[in-house]
């Protein structure tokens, strides 16, 4: 069964940067698409980013896009998320899942919290 563990999460200032890790056990990573997920205070939990298992596509959110960089380390069978040029705004808990919509994520780990603020 896989397992994912999201860790990386700090506080920041804005424009400062952060790597989100997410480390899978279980299985390998190869089968599995990974996304990145947040939920913002009061807030909806949205998609931000998802790379495939097969060719390494990467998706992401408006709000990520020229900012976050998503990347899979196969040997390490871990996932990370760049975020680069942080605002206010990016302040959410930030979950990965082996799924690339919220709505298909039966089970939800702990997240890591990402702080922007001065």
């Amino acid at each position: 069964q896989l397992r994912l563990v999201e860790s990386g999460g700090g506080w920041v200032q804005p424009g400062g940067s952060l790597r989100l890790s997410c480390v899978a056990s279980g299985r390998s990573l190869d089968y599995d698409a990974i996304g990145w997920f947040r939920q913002a205070p009061g807030k909806e939990r949205e998609e931000v980013s998802c790379i495939s298992s097969s060719d390494s596509t990467t998706y992401y959110a408006d709000s990520a896009k020229g900012r976050f960089t998503i990347s899979k380390d196969n040997a390490k069978n871990t996932v990370y998320l760049q975020m680069n040029s942080l605002k206010p705004e990016d302040t959410a808990v930030y979950y990965c899942a082996p799924r690339c919509t919220v709505k298909a994520v039966r089970s939800w780990g702990q997240g890591t919290q990402v702080t922007v603020s001065s």
